[in-house]
């Protein structure tokens, strides 16, 4: 049971780690500091809110089946409230929020989205 959420962790992570090499190839080939912006933060953050979740819903799966989409949307929620809390204010200090700063959020908040919305797919039909 326990091996389930280590394996997803193990996954979410390994491809993290990719969207992040990608991410800073494009950075580097667009000429742009790498590490400005928060970026690993971003990572981190993103990631480790992601494997709560996704473990929050396991051990929930059972006894609130019924629940385990608002639970999901509170996830993601917490997410951007993570967002506007920690990293909004950073980003913003310069009175601006450009493109470049959006997206050092937005690109791992998104492809964490995906990896977590295909895993949970694939847990709640196996078990449907």
């Amino acid at each position: 049971m326990i091996n389930q959420v280590i394996n997803f962790s193990l996954k979410l992570i390994a491809a993290m780690l990719v969207v992040f090499g990608i991410h800073l190839f494009i950075l580097n080939k667009l000429q742009v500091p790498l590490f400005n912006n928060l970026i690993i933060e971003a990572y981190i953050t993103n990631t480790f809110l992601v494997i709560g979740i996704y473990t929050t819903l396991f051990f929930l799966k059972n006894k609130y089946l019924d629940l385990l989409g608002f639970v999901f949307m509170g996830g993601s929620f917490l997410k951007f409230a993570v967002f506007f809390i920690f990293f909004y204010p950073y980003l913003k200090q310069d009175g601006t929020l450009v493109r470049l700063e959006a997206t050092s959020f937005l690109i791992p908040y998104i492809a964490a989205l995906i990896i977590e919305t295909y895993y949970l797919v694939k847990l709640l039909n196996k078990d449907g």
